[in-house]
């Protein structure tokens, strides 16, 4: 097998997302419905008619995004026979997107993941008062570079990488203090832009850690089953199996490095040709191609991406 499904995280959200899936399937509907039940929200109703603003609020946003990519799954495993273990040597996914992945190998039952995703927004949120923290997109910056400029940035403060995307685009985390003296450092090694992103809280960085024992306590008290091919874990770059050790980096990713880049090239170095971006957007196919030229990439999140890349994900 050479081929590795990968799910979005936050930011690829968009009002309408999943509808033609739940239209045109069943089993996709049956998601949407399994997901409204265990939240006790008409989640589906928020996706498909907004407003985008509550959407994109993190504790909306995290199991949305989780149930398109979900609903996708379900469609090629129900509508056309497809077994993820057959077919797919390792799935990953970007932040929220990890659940997403270990929800799609058999980790995580699709009610569990759906409430663990809605704590992980409400604590996530809550973890840092709002006008506090920042995130800060480095444009054209290595990851070395970028954690220079985040040492030079910190002076007392926190101030870490928090997503490794590709070889040109790294993301900082941290207190707002620190986050706005990196785009004037930024300048003086070179990079070609500094962004700081619309983002309710600083992800991805130590003024989490509320957050991460909060994830701690709600994942010892669900089933972890082993997934039915590996995991590649954010934190580690690296595949995982073991139940134990699935909740231990979850844990760790809440305040950790998404080492995304360095994902790929694991893929890469582990046989991988073909990526597929299962679910909303095409984020991570774009950073796929951007980090790995050699291989395939290419999203599927409505039903007329699942017709078009059916043959080959059958074959």
């Amino acid at each position: 097998m050479s081929t590795a499904f990968v799910f979005p995280g936050q930011g690829s959200q968009d009002v309408g997302m999943g509808l033609a899936l739940a239209r045109d399937f069943a089993s996709a509907r049956a998601v949407f419905d399994e997901v409204d039940a265990a939240l006790g929200q008409k989640l589906s109703l928020l996706m498909w008619e907004g407003p985008k603003e509550t959407l994109t609020l993190t504790e909306n946003a995290q199991p949305a995004l989780m149930a398109v990519s979900m609903a996708v799954m379900r469609v090629l495993e129900v509508e056309h026979g497809f077994n993820l273990a057959d077919r797919v040597k390792y799935v990953a996914g970007h932040s929220l997107g990890e659940y997403s992945a270990l929800a799609a190998a058999g980790a995580l039952s699709l009610t569990d993941t759906a409430k663990l995703l809605r704590l992980r927004g409400q604590a996530m949120q809550a973890a840092v008062p709002v006008g506090k923290g920042a995130m800060v997109a480095l444009l054209g910056a290595s990851v070395e570079v970028a954690e220079k400029i985040a040492a030079e940035a910190a002076q007392g403060d926190v101030c870490q990488v928090a997503n490794d995307n590709d070889p040109a685009q790294v993301v900082l985390s941290g207190d707002k203090t620190a986050l706005d003296r990196v785009p004037e450092i930024a300048k003086t090694h070179g990079v070609r832009r500094a962004v700081p992103l619309p983002v309710s809280a600083p992800f991805h960085c130590a003024l989490m850690q509320p957050a991460a024992d909060a994830m701690a306590e709600a994942l010892s008290n669900v089933t972890i089953h082993a997934p039915v091919v590996p995991l590649i874990a954010n934190v580690l770059a690296a595949p995982i199996g073991e139940p134990a050790e699935i909740a231990k980096r979850l844990v760790e990713q809440v305040t950790g490095t998404v080492r995304w880049r360095e994902s790929v090239l694991q893929m890469t170095a582990n046989g991988i040709t073909e990526v597929y971006e299962i679910g909303a957007g095409k984020v991570l196919a774009g950073l796929v191609k951007r980090t790995a030229k050699d291989l395939n990439a290419a999203s599927i999140g409505t039903p007329e991406d699942v017709a078009a890349h059916l043959s080959a994900l059958t074959r």
